[in-house]
């Protein structure tokens, strides 16, 4: 089902389902790929930093993950753009911090002719992410979006990676309707919780080490 707004291009279509998952600002540095993000974040009101390298877009979206505990939002641009970032996606892959990664991808029609910064991300980021995938029409963008945004967020947390060919960022779709499927926390045993407390209230010196996983 499509909202009352009628067909919208790419970028909007991308940020709005990430922001439906978390994502409060957008890390990057400006590529022609993928401008229609940035179009659709500076119509609504979206904060965009835009940083002098992709690591550090990476980076400081992982900040966010790690310090706010939701989504962090780095946009790439195509082929050096996304392999610049990946030393920082290998750091976020290790931290469990949950980061979405949109890049951009050289256009479907012109795949395989040496078209600009051509380069296949999906391979080389999927042993470092949660989720990689490359969405193929604009129908299906804020479904991929939420589904990597879910990887993402979904315990163990970790990265999640998607790009855009150039053709299907800036074509146009209905808006579907907002829909989350948001990451369910478990709940601890109350007994657990029970023993655990009486531990640490006979303990003289009492230590709690939890990891990055443990949110309060």
């Amino acid at each position: 089902m499509a909202d009352e707004r009628g067909p919208m291009h790419g970028g909007h279509l991308a940020l709005a389902a990430a922001r439906a998952y978390g994502a409060q600002e957008m890390f990057t540095l400006s590529g022609g790929h993928v401008f229609p993000l940035y179009d659709a974040a500076h119509t609504t009101g979206f904060p965009i930093y835009d940083v002098r390298h992709e690591q550090t877009a990476v980076f400081a979206a992982e900040g966010v993950a790690k310090l706010a505990r939701r989504l962090g939002l780095a946009v790439l641009t195509a082929g050096p753009g996304i392999t610049n970032g990946v030393s920082a996606v290998t750091t976020a892959h290790f931290n469990a911090s949950p980061v979405l990664v949109l890049g951009g991808r050289a256009p479907t029609w012109r795949w395989g002719a040496g078209s600009l910064q051509e380069l296949d991300h999906v391979p080389i980021l999927a042993s470092l992410t949660r989720y990689a995938d490359t969405v193929r029409a604009p129908a299906d963008i804020a479904e991929a979006v939420g589904r990597a945004a879910y990887a993402a967020l979904a315990g163990h947390r970790g990265p999640a990676f998607l790009d855009f060919p150039i053709d299907v960022i800036f074509g146009e779709a209905d808006v579907p309707a907002t829909e989350r499927d948001l990451p369910v926390r478990p709940e601890p045993d109350p007994s657990d919780v029970q023993d655990a407390a009486r531990l640490i209230a006979q303990a003289e010196r009492p230590v709690v080490i939890a990891g990055s996983d443990v949110y309060a």
